[in-house]
């Protein structure tokens, strides 16, 4: 049996079955309402700095308070803080991104590869702060590398409706969107 073959096996016996991609679509949907939800506390136009810090400026303050990494934390304190209005909007933009990809189940592997970005992100923020539960972290990259490694926006997803089409097409954006889901 060739390699090429036994990997063609193996992808079947991962979606071989209604249940599998089931369980599939149903980790990508989930995955898409946390992100929805994370993205709900993110609020406009301060993000929560201010004389008693909140919300997302309090939690990627942690990464200066609680060091993880000294290198991020020292990004953090010398570039995101000092800027937060504008890191503010693009933590709001990508999470809202993240979760209305994903949950419509379009370019869900580039998608999930930005969910674990942002992930080690809040990782490297929160880990070490007070009443953190580590294990929430390793849960979201194990979520997100799921949702990668399967193409689950192919079960029950635009990915699965669209991806023939845009293998059948030549144009950049169609070869783009073929490695993207």
């Amino acid at each position: 049996m060739t390699t090429e073959s036994t990997q063609a096996d193996t992808r079947e016996i991962v979606v071989s079955t209604r249940l599998s991609r089931g369980i599939i679509a149903g980790v990508r949907i989930g995955l898409a309402l946390l992100w929805i939800q994370n993205a709900g506390w993110k609020v406009p136009p301060n993000f929560g700095q201010g004389a008693q810090p909140t919300g997302l400026y309090q939690f990627t303050s942690y990464a200066v308070e609680y060091p993880v990494f000294p290198p991020f934390s020292w990004l953090v304190e010398h570039l995101i803080l000092p800027n937060f209005a504008f890191f503010g909007w693009m933590v709001l933009l990508a999470e809202a991104s993240l979760g209305a990809f994903l949950l419509v189940g379009l370019a869900t592997r580039f998608w999930a590869l930005v969910g674990l970005a942002q992930t080690m992100a809040i990782t490297l923020s929160v880990l070490n702060a007070p009443h953190e539960w580590h294990w929430s972290y390793l849960l979201m990259f194990m979520a997100n590398a799921t949702v990668f490694a399967t193409a689950a926006g192919r079960y029950t997803g635009l990915d699965g409706l669209l991806r023939p089409h845009w293998q059948s097409s030549t144009t950049p954006i169609s070869r783009l969107l073929v490695r993207a889901s």
